[in-house]
């Protein structure tokens, strides 16, 4: 299934000259919903992943369906202050300034295989902050699953080392 055709193209928005890539259009239709999850999942299946860790906010849609679909565990990578018990942060640059996120401390076991997985790689340093924040936990990054990238940013850049994938190019 062409995925591509499901995301809606919203022009200046969060702010002007941004052309933002809703995927709300692709999550309201079963059969794009379906298809994206299988085929983030593919790539991973029968490879040993026991833990799936999706960002803030739209990784968590995306990345518990995908956990689902391999039989794994689902581990929630947050902003700031967001988590309850005890955690492990890791800050990233954004355009003004810097932000953290957030993963607890007992989420990830030693040598546990993981997939992290968001819905955009833009610049990278989302993802960069999370693959620092696993390994840190004594975790290992099995893959890195994206259902957008916006390649003319170079996020892939910040991943070196990391098997990157994206359903969606732009």
């Amino acid at each position: 299934m062409n995925l591509l055709k499901y995301i809606r193209e919203v022009p200046d928005f969060p702010k002007p000259g941004i052309l933002f890539k809703d995927i709300t259009t692709l999550l309201k239709d079963p059969a794009a919903l379906d298809a994206a999850i299988r085929q983030l999942a593919d790539p991973y299946r029968n490879a040993g992943v026991s833990l799936v860790a999706g960002i803030e906010s739209r990784g968590f849609i995306l990345g518990a369906a995908v956990a689902r679909d391999l039989g794994a565990g689902f581990v929630p990578i947050r902003k700031s202050g967001k988590l309850p018990s005890k955690t492990a942060t890791a800050s990233y640059v954004l355009e003004y300034g810097t932000d953290n996120i957030e993963i607890h401390t007992d989420a990830v076991a030693h040598g546990q295989r993981v997939l992290l997985l968001d819905d955009l790689l833009a610049t990278g340093g989302t993802m960069e902050a999370a693959v620092r924040l696993v390994k840190g936990l004594g975790g290992q990054i099995h893959g890195i699953s994206f259902l957008i990238e916006l390649t003319a940013l170079n996020g892939r850049s910040r991943l070196k080392g990391e098997a990157v994938t994206a359903l969606i190019s732009y």
